[in-house]
């Protein structure tokens, strides 16, 4: 981004408080990219929307009041012209096609790492960025490139989304959190492997870590979802 030019300005729409913050924690750290705020809901959207100039929605598709994609359609209706970047754990690519329609430019399947989703923002800002009459189809065709074909971003060698996925899942049912041994034993991996995951989700933000110390011998390290002091 030049300098002086305005920053792009995003809205995160998520429903789990947990990862709405780690959503703001990610845009806030890629170069040109403000989260302006943050909604749980799709009518709090709404009221942020009526007072907040907004450039860009990271749109979790389920939320608890309304469906990401109706909300989508409603906000057009009524005049907004924010870009819509879906964040869903769904893979229907009936719902890919009919948020093509709605402003969805880009789809990030959860769970997603920080790199995953600073890919889609620094092509988004490449798009953003090409105003102007294009010289030819070769121009159109470029930019339209850099929005629809991210390169595959993702996580550290060695893990795998389907199995950071049930990691996930397991660790937010728990409510008192788990060990990696009991995370090990639900998802049916190595403990070794089960903590690989485990420390994955800390570094980005969508877990929190602390001994409990037992009768004897070492303490164990609990895992538990949510940020540290939440």
């Amino acid at each position: 981004m030049s300098d002086g030019q305005q920053p792009i300005r995003v809205l995160v729409v998520e429903d789990d408080p947990v990862a709405a913050d780690a959503h703001v924690m990610y845009v806030g750290r890629v170069p040109g990219f403000v989260a302006v705020g943050k909604a749980h809901t799709g009518a709090q959207a709404r009221r942020i929307l009526d007072r907040t100039p907004v450039d860009l929605l990271l749109l979790d598709l389920h939320l608890p009041d309304v469906h990401g994609l109706q909300l989508a359609r409603s906000l057009r209706a009524a005049g907004y012209h924010a870009d819509v970047i879906a964040v869903t754990s769904a893979r229907d690519l009936a719902v890919v096609r009919e948020g093509v329609s709605l402003g969805v430019v880009q789809y990030v399947l959860k769970p997603f790492t920080f790199a995953t989703l600073r890919d889609r923002l620094v092509r988004y800002a490449e798009f953003h960025a090409a105003v102007g009459e294009a010289s030819g189809q070769d121009e159109v065709d470029r930019a339209l490139g850099v929005l629809r074909a991210p390169s595959p971003a993702a996580l550290p060698k060695g893990l795998s989304g389907p199995t950071l996925e049930r990691v996930t899942g397991t660790l937010r049912e728990a409510a008192e959190g788990l060990t990696a041994a009991g995370v090990a034993e639900a998802v049916g991996i190595s403990r070794i492997t089960a903590r690989r995951y485990l420390e994955h989700l800390v570094e980005s933000g969508r877990a929190a870590r602390k001994p409990v110390y037992g009768q004897v011998g070492r303490p164990e390290l609990m895992y538990r979802w949510g940020a540290p002091g939440r």
